[in-house]
């Protein structure tokens, strides 16, 4: 069990330093970009074009691997004033619901990342298949997290008053 604990440390400390990496990256383009733009006075083309897909990528990784569930957005009224028995129903029936519709959703969404690989960006050429493959890493997750989290819930875990998914 220490050597699992261990992994999922090591895998975390990947997944955010992958995402400081791209938003480090992001941050370096945008930097290039101003000081060309206004420093210059001669934009570059491909300096906007790669903020964006670095800007997809950082958004969709950190909701993929780096922002804890605990950390996101939620309503938690009526969870907090509801009994244990119903946040145990609401949290199964929650989970399924989002890790069936993202189920649902790898399939279509695959097959439409691998077409738009036929085409590249306008200027740095990137195939499209690169710039949305964060969503369908997306999805994926949704459906892993949803699977551990309803089964968290049948062992009665994460159910305290207060909403922690």
């Amino acid at each position: 069990q220490r050597d699992q604990i261990n992994m999922v440390r090591w895998l975390q400390k990947a997944a955010n330093a992958l995402g400081g990496g791209l938003f480090l990256a992001m941050f370096i383009v945008f930097l290039v970009q101003i000081t060309a733009r206004f420093g210059f006075n001669k934009p570059l083309p491909w300096t906007d074009e790669a903020a964006v897909i670095l800007y997809i990528w950082v958004i969709l990784w950190a909701a993929t691997a780096v922002v804890p569930e605990r950390e996101h957005v939620v309503f938690d009224l009526v969870w907090n004033s509801v009994g244990y028995r119903t946040r145990q129903a609401m949290r199964i029936v929650g989970n399924l619901m989002v890790g069936c519709l993202s189920l649902v959703a790898i399939p279509a969404s695959w097959d439409y990342v691998k077409f738009m690989g036929r085409e590249g960006s306008p200027v740095l050429d990137v195939p499209f298949s690169w710039i949305f493959l964060p969503f369908v890493l997306l999805l994926i997750s949704l459906v892993l997290r949803s699977a551990w989290n309803v089964w968290d819930a049948i062992r009665g875990k994460g159910l305290e008053t207060e909403l922690r998914l």
